[in-house]
């Protein structure tokens, strides 16, 4: 017996049902996410590995909660930018392989408590700009192996010891621009096992006091700058690891500087980044906080320091032996300030509003390497730079340097970095660079450049990277024969025209860029380039009408670059592309060719780039495309992974999912055979047309599970009228599958048929069929004539044919009326006049007890006595009445009795009568007779005399 309560079986069945809902719901959630490739909201970024590296991006989406169709396999996720308030427990279900999750500028306000529990690879977590208020319950549990997590811009005030305590994996935190008062407050994060970097920059802090901490942490870098802090106090050796620490902007804002405790310089004795930027301290703090990193610090920034304390800071710092780099960046720096920094290898001293480059400036830094002078307003390049003979980067960018001279660096011929963008050099002599034999990167773009003057001709033999964008270039020939290192070069922006030689000698060269140059032809110029791997010319003005130079024809102009990989050619102004124009181009990889203005094809275009994988022919009118022509063209690059097509005037990608040639089914899937690798396709921006032309691309849309169409949910139909501005994918596709001609084909098959049946039933089964239709009216009648008890009103109906007439008013009549007193039903004589013939018949049949048949050939051949044959023949075999008599006036062979089967059965089965032939006597025939008329209806009363004589035939 069940010895349960009522209650115990409610509390039971109660608890049954929450965990079968928890259960579907979770299995609602598995199956989307296991399904969706497409998806709703969202788009998966066009990674090659985007099984192994899958990123989701659904930023700037409206979004108002977590869409439900991630794919489980995701690894990068990125939700920011929307309108989330709340993170639930079911949100993230799931995504065990998520490493990065991005949900930052966001409104999130509250987190259940196990939101983040299946995220068990998450390595990186941003919830930066965000609502967030209090770290509190469990979080970020299930989190053990984040490594970075970042909650700057939200408004936290404090941190639960529980919410935190899952982070056991966690290195970076991120805290900056929240409203923490007390450093008790992060005390929990400070404890955390692995923690190594910790922002807590921006907050509302008034001090800093180790004592709060309690214990030792493995903090390695620390940033409390932008605080208002009154004091910095380490009192206890918490920081032992200790390397990197950020001080910049701190201490009170208003008439008050910030107090330096640390009264152990062993407690920082491996801080060797310090950051000291316009920070609210005394010049005697500042000595002693220096003091403090007398035997470790190694880089100083002290940017944006007030000038009276700048020079006194400077001589601190720089006679500590370890120190290397200091950055002083917008101050004013007089001409003796830095005499006693010898050790430094590198100094920057941008954004200075003054500064005083004399001879002895840099005298003393015997080891510099790394010198920044970017945006001091220079006019000229200091002569004082020839003394650095160390150096090897120097950044003159963001100056007013018009001219470079012989001399200017000829002693710096270890430089291997020279940066010489944004200024307004317009010339260059021959020989600036001869003696820069190491220099690998040189950057003169944004400058005023008119010719090159033969200035890379000599002393660059190592340069690998040449930038010369923005400038005012007009012909390039030969200008680089002698840089054989070369393999970057940029040359966009500039108004070039291009001769023969212009590349010679670049036989290193892999990437070129050529955009926005006012090309209108290539010609022989790239030639020399066989190792060229990456090409832009996009945004000029190439004329593709023919390849001529002075009459004479020539090779296209890629002929020779069999190395190339990448080509771009976006916005061209010409409506043609010869179908070998990029011929020669064997290993090209990605083609982009946006807004070409080319409104045709050739299906021969893409013979010559069979390794395609990438193609982009965005923003160009192919709505005229023909359909055959397109379907060839995608037929010779089946290597294409990633097609990009947005804006092209399709109503309907039909040219693509031609239903006889391209599209083939396997396991309920639509599959494309002409683009097999295809896995990323882009058709945004097309006026779809909402009919069946596009059927086959919803429905391969919604069943694929190899290409993602991007924003695919998001299209919209611009044709027909009434559905403008509705969603594509939400049109309803069934009827388009409906094959309309095999429906027609069945029909009029059908119809032949029938008429054929029709036809052979009537030549061959005409009596058949109205044998059949008799029998069906008899059996009628006699239905209705059960129902009624009516008496009957002759012994026997005569049935004969006109014919034998004769017979029956000269033998029949008299012998049966007139000599044995039977009273016979007539045509000519009973019928009742205005009644149809066929009710006649019936009600003469239905009120005799019997009918005789007069049989003969004249008989069988009329519709009328076939009628009058086939009712009592009924009521013969199917009432089992004997009310037929069958009077044979002539030998009737067996075979035409075929066509009535129930007659034949009667002749077969039963005896009958056969008038005597000329000659015979005929008093048995009329005795017979008689005999037949006097007996029962039913069979079973049998007559001895009919039944015990042979049959006359």
């Amino acid at each position: 017996l069940d010895t349960h309560s009522p209650t115990d079986l409610t509390t039971k069945s109660q608890s049954q049902i929450r965990f079968s809902l928890c259960f579907l719901l979770c299995c609602r959630f598995f199956v989307n996410r296991v399904n969706s490739y497409v998806l709703t909201n969202c788009t998966i970024e066009n990674t090659r590995n985007i099984t192994i590296n899958m990123k989701v991006l659904c930023s700037q989406r409206n979004l108002e909660s977590i869409p439900n169709d991630i794919p489980s396999k995701v690894r990068f996720l990125d939700i920011s930018y929307n309108y989330i308030s709340k993170i639930k427990i079911f949100d993230l279900k799931f995504l065990t392989t998520l490493k990065v999750l991005n949900m930052c500028s966001n409104i999130i306000s509250h987190i259940d408590d196990g939101a983040f529990s299946d995220l068990v690879a998450l390595q990186v977590l941003n919830l930066d700009k965000n609502k967030l208020t209090c770290l509190s319950g469990h979080m970020f549990q299930g989190l053990g192996n984040l490594l970075v997590l970042t909650l700057s811009e939200n408004y936290i005030t404090t941190i639960t010891r529980s919410s935190v305590q899952s982070l056991y994996s966690l290195k970076e935190a991120v805290l900056k621009i929240n409203r923490l008062r007390d450093i008790e407050h992060v005390t929990p994060i400070f404890h955390l096992p692995n923690l190594q970097t910790l922002d807590i920059s921006d907050n509302l802090f008034d001090s800093f006091q180790s004592s709060k901490i309690s214990k030792s942490t493995s903090v390695r870098r620390l940033d409390v700058s932008y605080n208002t802090l009154k004091i910095f106090s380490i009192t206890d050796n918490v920081f032992p690891d200790l390397q990197t620490l950020h001080l910049s902007y701190c201490g009170p804002h208003e008439n008050g500087s910030m107090d330096w405790d640390v009264p152990d310089s062993h407690f920082l004795r491996n801080v060797s980044d310090l950051h000291l930027s316009h920070i609210h301290m005394s010049a005697e703090m500042m000595s002693m906080l220096l003091r403090s990193l007398n035997s470790s610090l190694v880089n100083l920034t002290l940017n944006n320091q007030v000038e009276y304390k700048l020079k006194t800071l400077v001589d601190e710092a720089c006679h500590i032996p370890t120190l290397r780099t200091v950055h002083l960046k917008e101050n004013n720096i007089s001409k003796d300030m830095l005499q006693s920094c010898t050790q430094v290898t590198e100094m920057d001293l941008s954004g200075s509003d003054t500064i005083e480059l004399s001879e002895l400036f840099f005298r003393s830094m015997k080891y510099l390497r790394i010198l920044s002078l970017q945006s001091n307003k220079l006019l000229f390049i200091p002569n004082v730079l020839k003394n650095l003979a160390t150096l090897e980067v120097l950044d003159l960018s963001g100056n007013m340097i018009s001219r470079l001279d012989c001399l200017d660096l000829d002693n710096l011929t270890r430089l291997t970095e020279l940066y010489l963008e944004i200024n307004d050099i317009s010339i260059i002599e021959e020989c600036f660079f001869q003696d820069m034999g190491a220099l690998k990167i040189l950057d003169l773009h944004d400058n005023k450049i008119l010719t090159l003057n033969g200035a890379f001709k000599k002393g660059l033999v190592n340069l690998e990277s040449l930038n010369l964008k923005h400038n005012y270039l007009r012909s390039i020939e030969g200008e680089f024969e002698n840089l054989p290192s070369l393999k970057h070069l940029d040359l966009s922006f500039n108004d070039i025209y291009l001769m023969e030689r212009a590349f010679k000698g670049l036989a290193t060269l892999t990437t070129l860029d050529l955009s926005s140059c006012r090309l209108h032809y290539l010609g022989k110029s790239l030639t020399a380039l066989n190792a060229l791997k990456t090409l832009n010319v996009s945004h000029n003005s190439m004329v593709f009408e023919n390849y001529r130079e002075n009459n004479i024809q020539i090779n296209p102009p890629f002929s020779n670059l069999s190395s190339l990989e990448h080509l771009v050619m976006d916005y061209q102004s010409t409506s043609y592309l010869p179908s070998d124009y990029l011929q020669g181009l064997k290993s090209l990889l990605t083609l982009s060719a946006q807004n070409f203005h080319f409104n045709y094809l050739d299906p021969e275009t893409f013979a010559h780039t069979p390794n395609l994988i990438s193609l982009d022919i965005s923003k160009n009118d192919l709505s005229k495309n023909d359909l055959e022509h397109s379907l060839k063209l995608f037929k010779l690059i089946p290597n294409l992974e990633k097609l990009y097509m947005s804006e092209c005037g399709l109503p309907s990608l039909d040219f693509i999912f031609l239903v006889e040639r391209n599209i083939f089914k396997k396991d309920n899937e639509v599959s494309l055979s002409s683009l097999p690798a295809l896995t990323f396709l882009d058709v945004q921006g097309n006026p779809f047309s909402c009919d069946c032309s596009n059927a086959f691309f919803i429905q391969w849309v919604k069943s694929n599970s190899q290409t993602q169409v991007v924003e695919a949910y998001q299209y919209l139909c611009k044709y027909p009228k009434d559905l403008k501005g509705s969603k594509l994918l939400d049109l309803d596709t069934r009827p388009c599958f409906v094959d309309s001609g095999f429906f027609y084909y069945i029909s009029t098959a059908s119809l032949v048929i029938l008429t054929l049946l029709g036809a052979f039933i009537y030549h061959l089964l005409r009596w058949q069929v109205v044998y059949a239709y008799y029998l069906f009216q008899a059996y009628l009648y006699d239905a209705k004539r059960k129902k009624h008890c009516v008496p009957y009103q002759f012994d026997a109906f005569i049935s004969y044919n006109a014919h034998d007439e004769p017979w029956v008013k000269g033998e029949l009549l008299p012998e049966l009326e007139e000599g044995q007193g039977w009273k016979l039903c007539l045509h000519h004589r009973d019928f009742q006049p205005g009644k149809s013939i066929i009710d006649n018949i019936t009600d003469a049949i239905y009120g005799s007890r019997k009918t005789i048949s007069v049989i003969s050939h004249r008989y069988l051949e009329s519709e009328w006595c076939s009628r009058e044959i086939q009712m009592p023949s009924f009521r013969l075999f199917d009432e089992q009445k004997d009310v037929l008599i069958l009077v044979f006036l002539e030998e009737i062979p067996d075979q035409q009795l075929s066509p009535y089967h129930r007659m034949r059965r009667l002749v077969k089965k039963s005896t009958y009568l056969s008038w005597p032939k000329a000659g015979d006597h005929t008093g048995v025939f009329w005795h017979k007779l008689r005999m037949a008329l006097e007996t029962k209806d039913c069979p079973a009363e049998e007559n001895p005399i009919l039944t015990g004589l042979d049959g006359i035939i």
